[in-house]
């Protein structure tokens, strides 16, 4: 199919225009830093449900599970979308009720409740690189997008991905993020099933139904461990993940907490089955020795009419405007919720408002950084998945499960060693587990003898 560029850019950019529009009306709505970070804890079922599905249904879901179904079969797309829905899963049955009761406004609030502020800012310092790496991969797959469709350069998209995300995050925080998930939502929803559509129509259910056994098969050139590691890091990655908190706490029941995770989950598995099944069979539709990552926009480009090529790369841009949005509000809640905030107790809520806003922004310019000089978006996301969520998942499990929650120093000994074993694991001994080692160390830091005998918490100010 041939596509005016310019018709294509200039609807890309209403699109996005829209987005700061939304972001902007709603700025009003937020007064204080609860507003700001948890939307005045008042979601509904829509807004909560659509906060939580948009907000995971990344660039890497898209683009990464079409692409790795093409290159690998099933084997290929273990991580994403199974180990991430059955994360959802999980929080929905097990943690989402226990963690709004709390009252929280971030999970390392939960852990100074519990151990004090020196534990609550090391968490928070903690989990902040791994919000950045996946704010910096929807930035790298969002000028991606840009490029492609129209002739500006990758860095000039990037740049211009970068600045309106961190516009409209900084203008309305959750409120504005809320409303535009709903939006973008119900657009990425339209935009795959109409893919999904011409896909049947062009035979794929015919395509899928004569793929081998192997490409079926999800150990297939995998072994056990290598499986395990694949599937239960997004598993344990996403029970600890901040941006998930946040939207469970910002709903207005714990009831409603529960429901809008799981009716997220479910969502979140029958859209991504969609670039999946498109993925498998586009072996056969297009032949191989295709990029993998370039699988589904081109063959949204080759076979969409372009009123559903449109509808598609909306779609793209709404999966990666509300998952960057969401990250970047965590990084911006942690740095200045629980790092800046607790040394000046005396700022009222305008000086709290602000320095959301400032680190936000901060951390905006920092993921763009280093978006610049990555130069792959699903291993931005692999790595964020893993970066120091093994200990931050032990210290949940205590926090909300164990009357005694331990001490001080068994905390500090859980977030150290889980964070230091995984980067030791994946990145100088190259181990094939490197995350299950990691959950392993963090749990035995964790419960060591020695580590119930030191201090116990005090409850914070």
């Amino acid at each position: 199919m041939r596509t005016p560029v310019n018709l294509i850019l200039f609807a890309l950019l209403a699109y996005i225009l829209l987005q700061l529009l939304i972001a902007w009306r709603f700025r009003r709505k937020t007064v204080s830093e609860s507003d700001y970070l948890l939307a005045g804890r008042s979601l509904g079922p829509w807004m909560a449900t659509f906060a939580v599905f948009a907000t995971w249904f990344g660039a890497e879901t898209c683009i990464g599970a079409a692409g790795e179904a093409y290159a690998h079969g099933l084997s290929g797309v273990v991580a994403d979308p199974f180990g991430y829905t059955l994360g959802l899963l999980a929080v929905g049955l097990l943690f989402a009720v226990s963690l709004w009761k709390r009252g929280v406004t971030t999970l390392a609030d939960l852990f100074r409740q519990r151990y004090g502020l020196g534990v609550e800012r090391l968490a928070a310092i903690i989990m902040i690189p791994s919000s950045l790496l996946w704010a910096a991969a929807q930035v790298r797959a969002f000028g991606q997008v840009l490029a492609s469709v129209s002739e500006l350069g990758l860095l000039l998209a990037m740049t211009l991905a970068a600045a309106v995300v961190i516009a409209y995050t900084a203008f309305g925080g959750m409120w504005s993020d809320a409303v535009t998930d709903l939006v973008q939502g119900l657009v990425l929803i339209a935009g795959l099933l109409g893919l999904g559509a011409v896909f049947l129509w062009q035979g794929g259910a015919e395509q899928l139904a004569a793929l081998p056994a192997e490409r079926l098969d999800p150990l297939h050139e995998r072994s056990g461990w290598d499986f395990a590691e694949t599937l239960l890091t997004p598993v344990f990655s996403t029970i600890a993940a901040q941006e998930l908190a946040s939207r469970v706490l910002a709903t207005r029941s714990p009831g409603l907490a529960r429901g809008a995770t799981l009716g997220a989950a479910g969502l979140y598995f029958l859209m991504a089955c969609i670039p999946l099944a498109l993925g498998l069979g586009a072996l056969g539709l297009m032949g191989a020795g295709l990029e993998p990552e370039q699988v589904l926009s081109r063959y949204a480009q080759s076979q969409l009419p372009l009123p559903l090529y449109v509808l598609f790369l909306g779609a793209l841009v709404s999966a990666i405007l509300s998952t960057l949005s969401g990250a970047l509000l965590v990084a911006g809640s942690l740095a200045a919720h629980n790092v800046l905030l607790p040394l000046r107790p005396r700022w009222g809520e305008r000086d709290k408002l602000r320095a959301n806003r400032i680190a936000v922004v901060l951390f905006g310019f920092v993921a763009y950084g280093i978006a610049l000089a990555s130069d792959s978006v699903y291993g931005l996301v692999e790595e964020a998945a893993g970066l120091g969520s093994a200990g931050i998942f032990v210290l949940l499990l205590a926090s909300l499960w164990r009357r005694d929650a331990g001490s001080r120093s068994a905390a500090y000994a859980a977030l150290l060693s889980g964070t230091g074993v995984f980067l030791l694991g994946s990145h100088v001994f190259d181990w094939e587990t490197p995350y299950l080692a990691a959950l392993l160390a963090a749990a035995l830091s964790y419960a060591l003898p020695a580590g119930w005998a030191g201090t116990r918490p005090r409850a914070a100010a």
